[in-house]
């Protein structure tokens, strides 16, 4: 059922899929050029599916477990968006027959997931990370509380 605090979630983490992604951009680009496609988009996309659904129902309770919410719904939403665009990768990697078996392609999804996973590692990143992380828990406590 549809919320204020499920709605506000929705929209915070949306968000901070889509800096993040400007974010990480900026740091790939200092090492390669790289066409990005819907790499926004998609960061954003999931941003609104995880503030929906996991951030936004979670809503409810003290001031902590607001942030603890906030910090465990990034979490989701970064390990979401590592397996959604290392699977992407490696279809990509495959349709140019890079791997002989299956298995081997699961595998690939797992070693390109955690290279991806380093670009996360920038001072910036990590800072907007924690900062939208806190601001999300918080303003979707808020709105449940001011939305009942």
């Amino acid at each position: 059922m549809p919320t204020g605090s499920k709605l506000v979630a929705a929209l915070c983490l949306g968000i901070l899929g889509a800096v993040v992604a400007e974010l990480v951009k900026a740091v790939i680009l200092r090492e390669i050029s790289m066409n990005f496609g819907y790499f926004t988009p998609v960061s954003a996309g999931l941003g609104l599916f995880v503030g929906w659904k996991m951030l936004g129902a979670k809503a409810g309770g003290s001031v902590t477990d607001a942030i603890n919410n906030g910090i465990t719904s990034v979490i989701a939403l970064l390990f979401l968006g590592l397996f959604v665009f290392g699977t992407y990768e490696m279809l990509d990697q495959a349709l140019r027959n890079a791997y002989s078996e299956p298995m081997e392609a699961l595998r690939g999804i797992i070693q390109i997931a955690i290279d991806y996973a380093r670009y996360l590692l920038d001072v910036k990143v990590i800072a907007a990370l924690v900062i939208g992380a806190l601001l999300s828990g918080l303003l979707a406590e808020l709105a449940h509380r001011h939305w009942r």
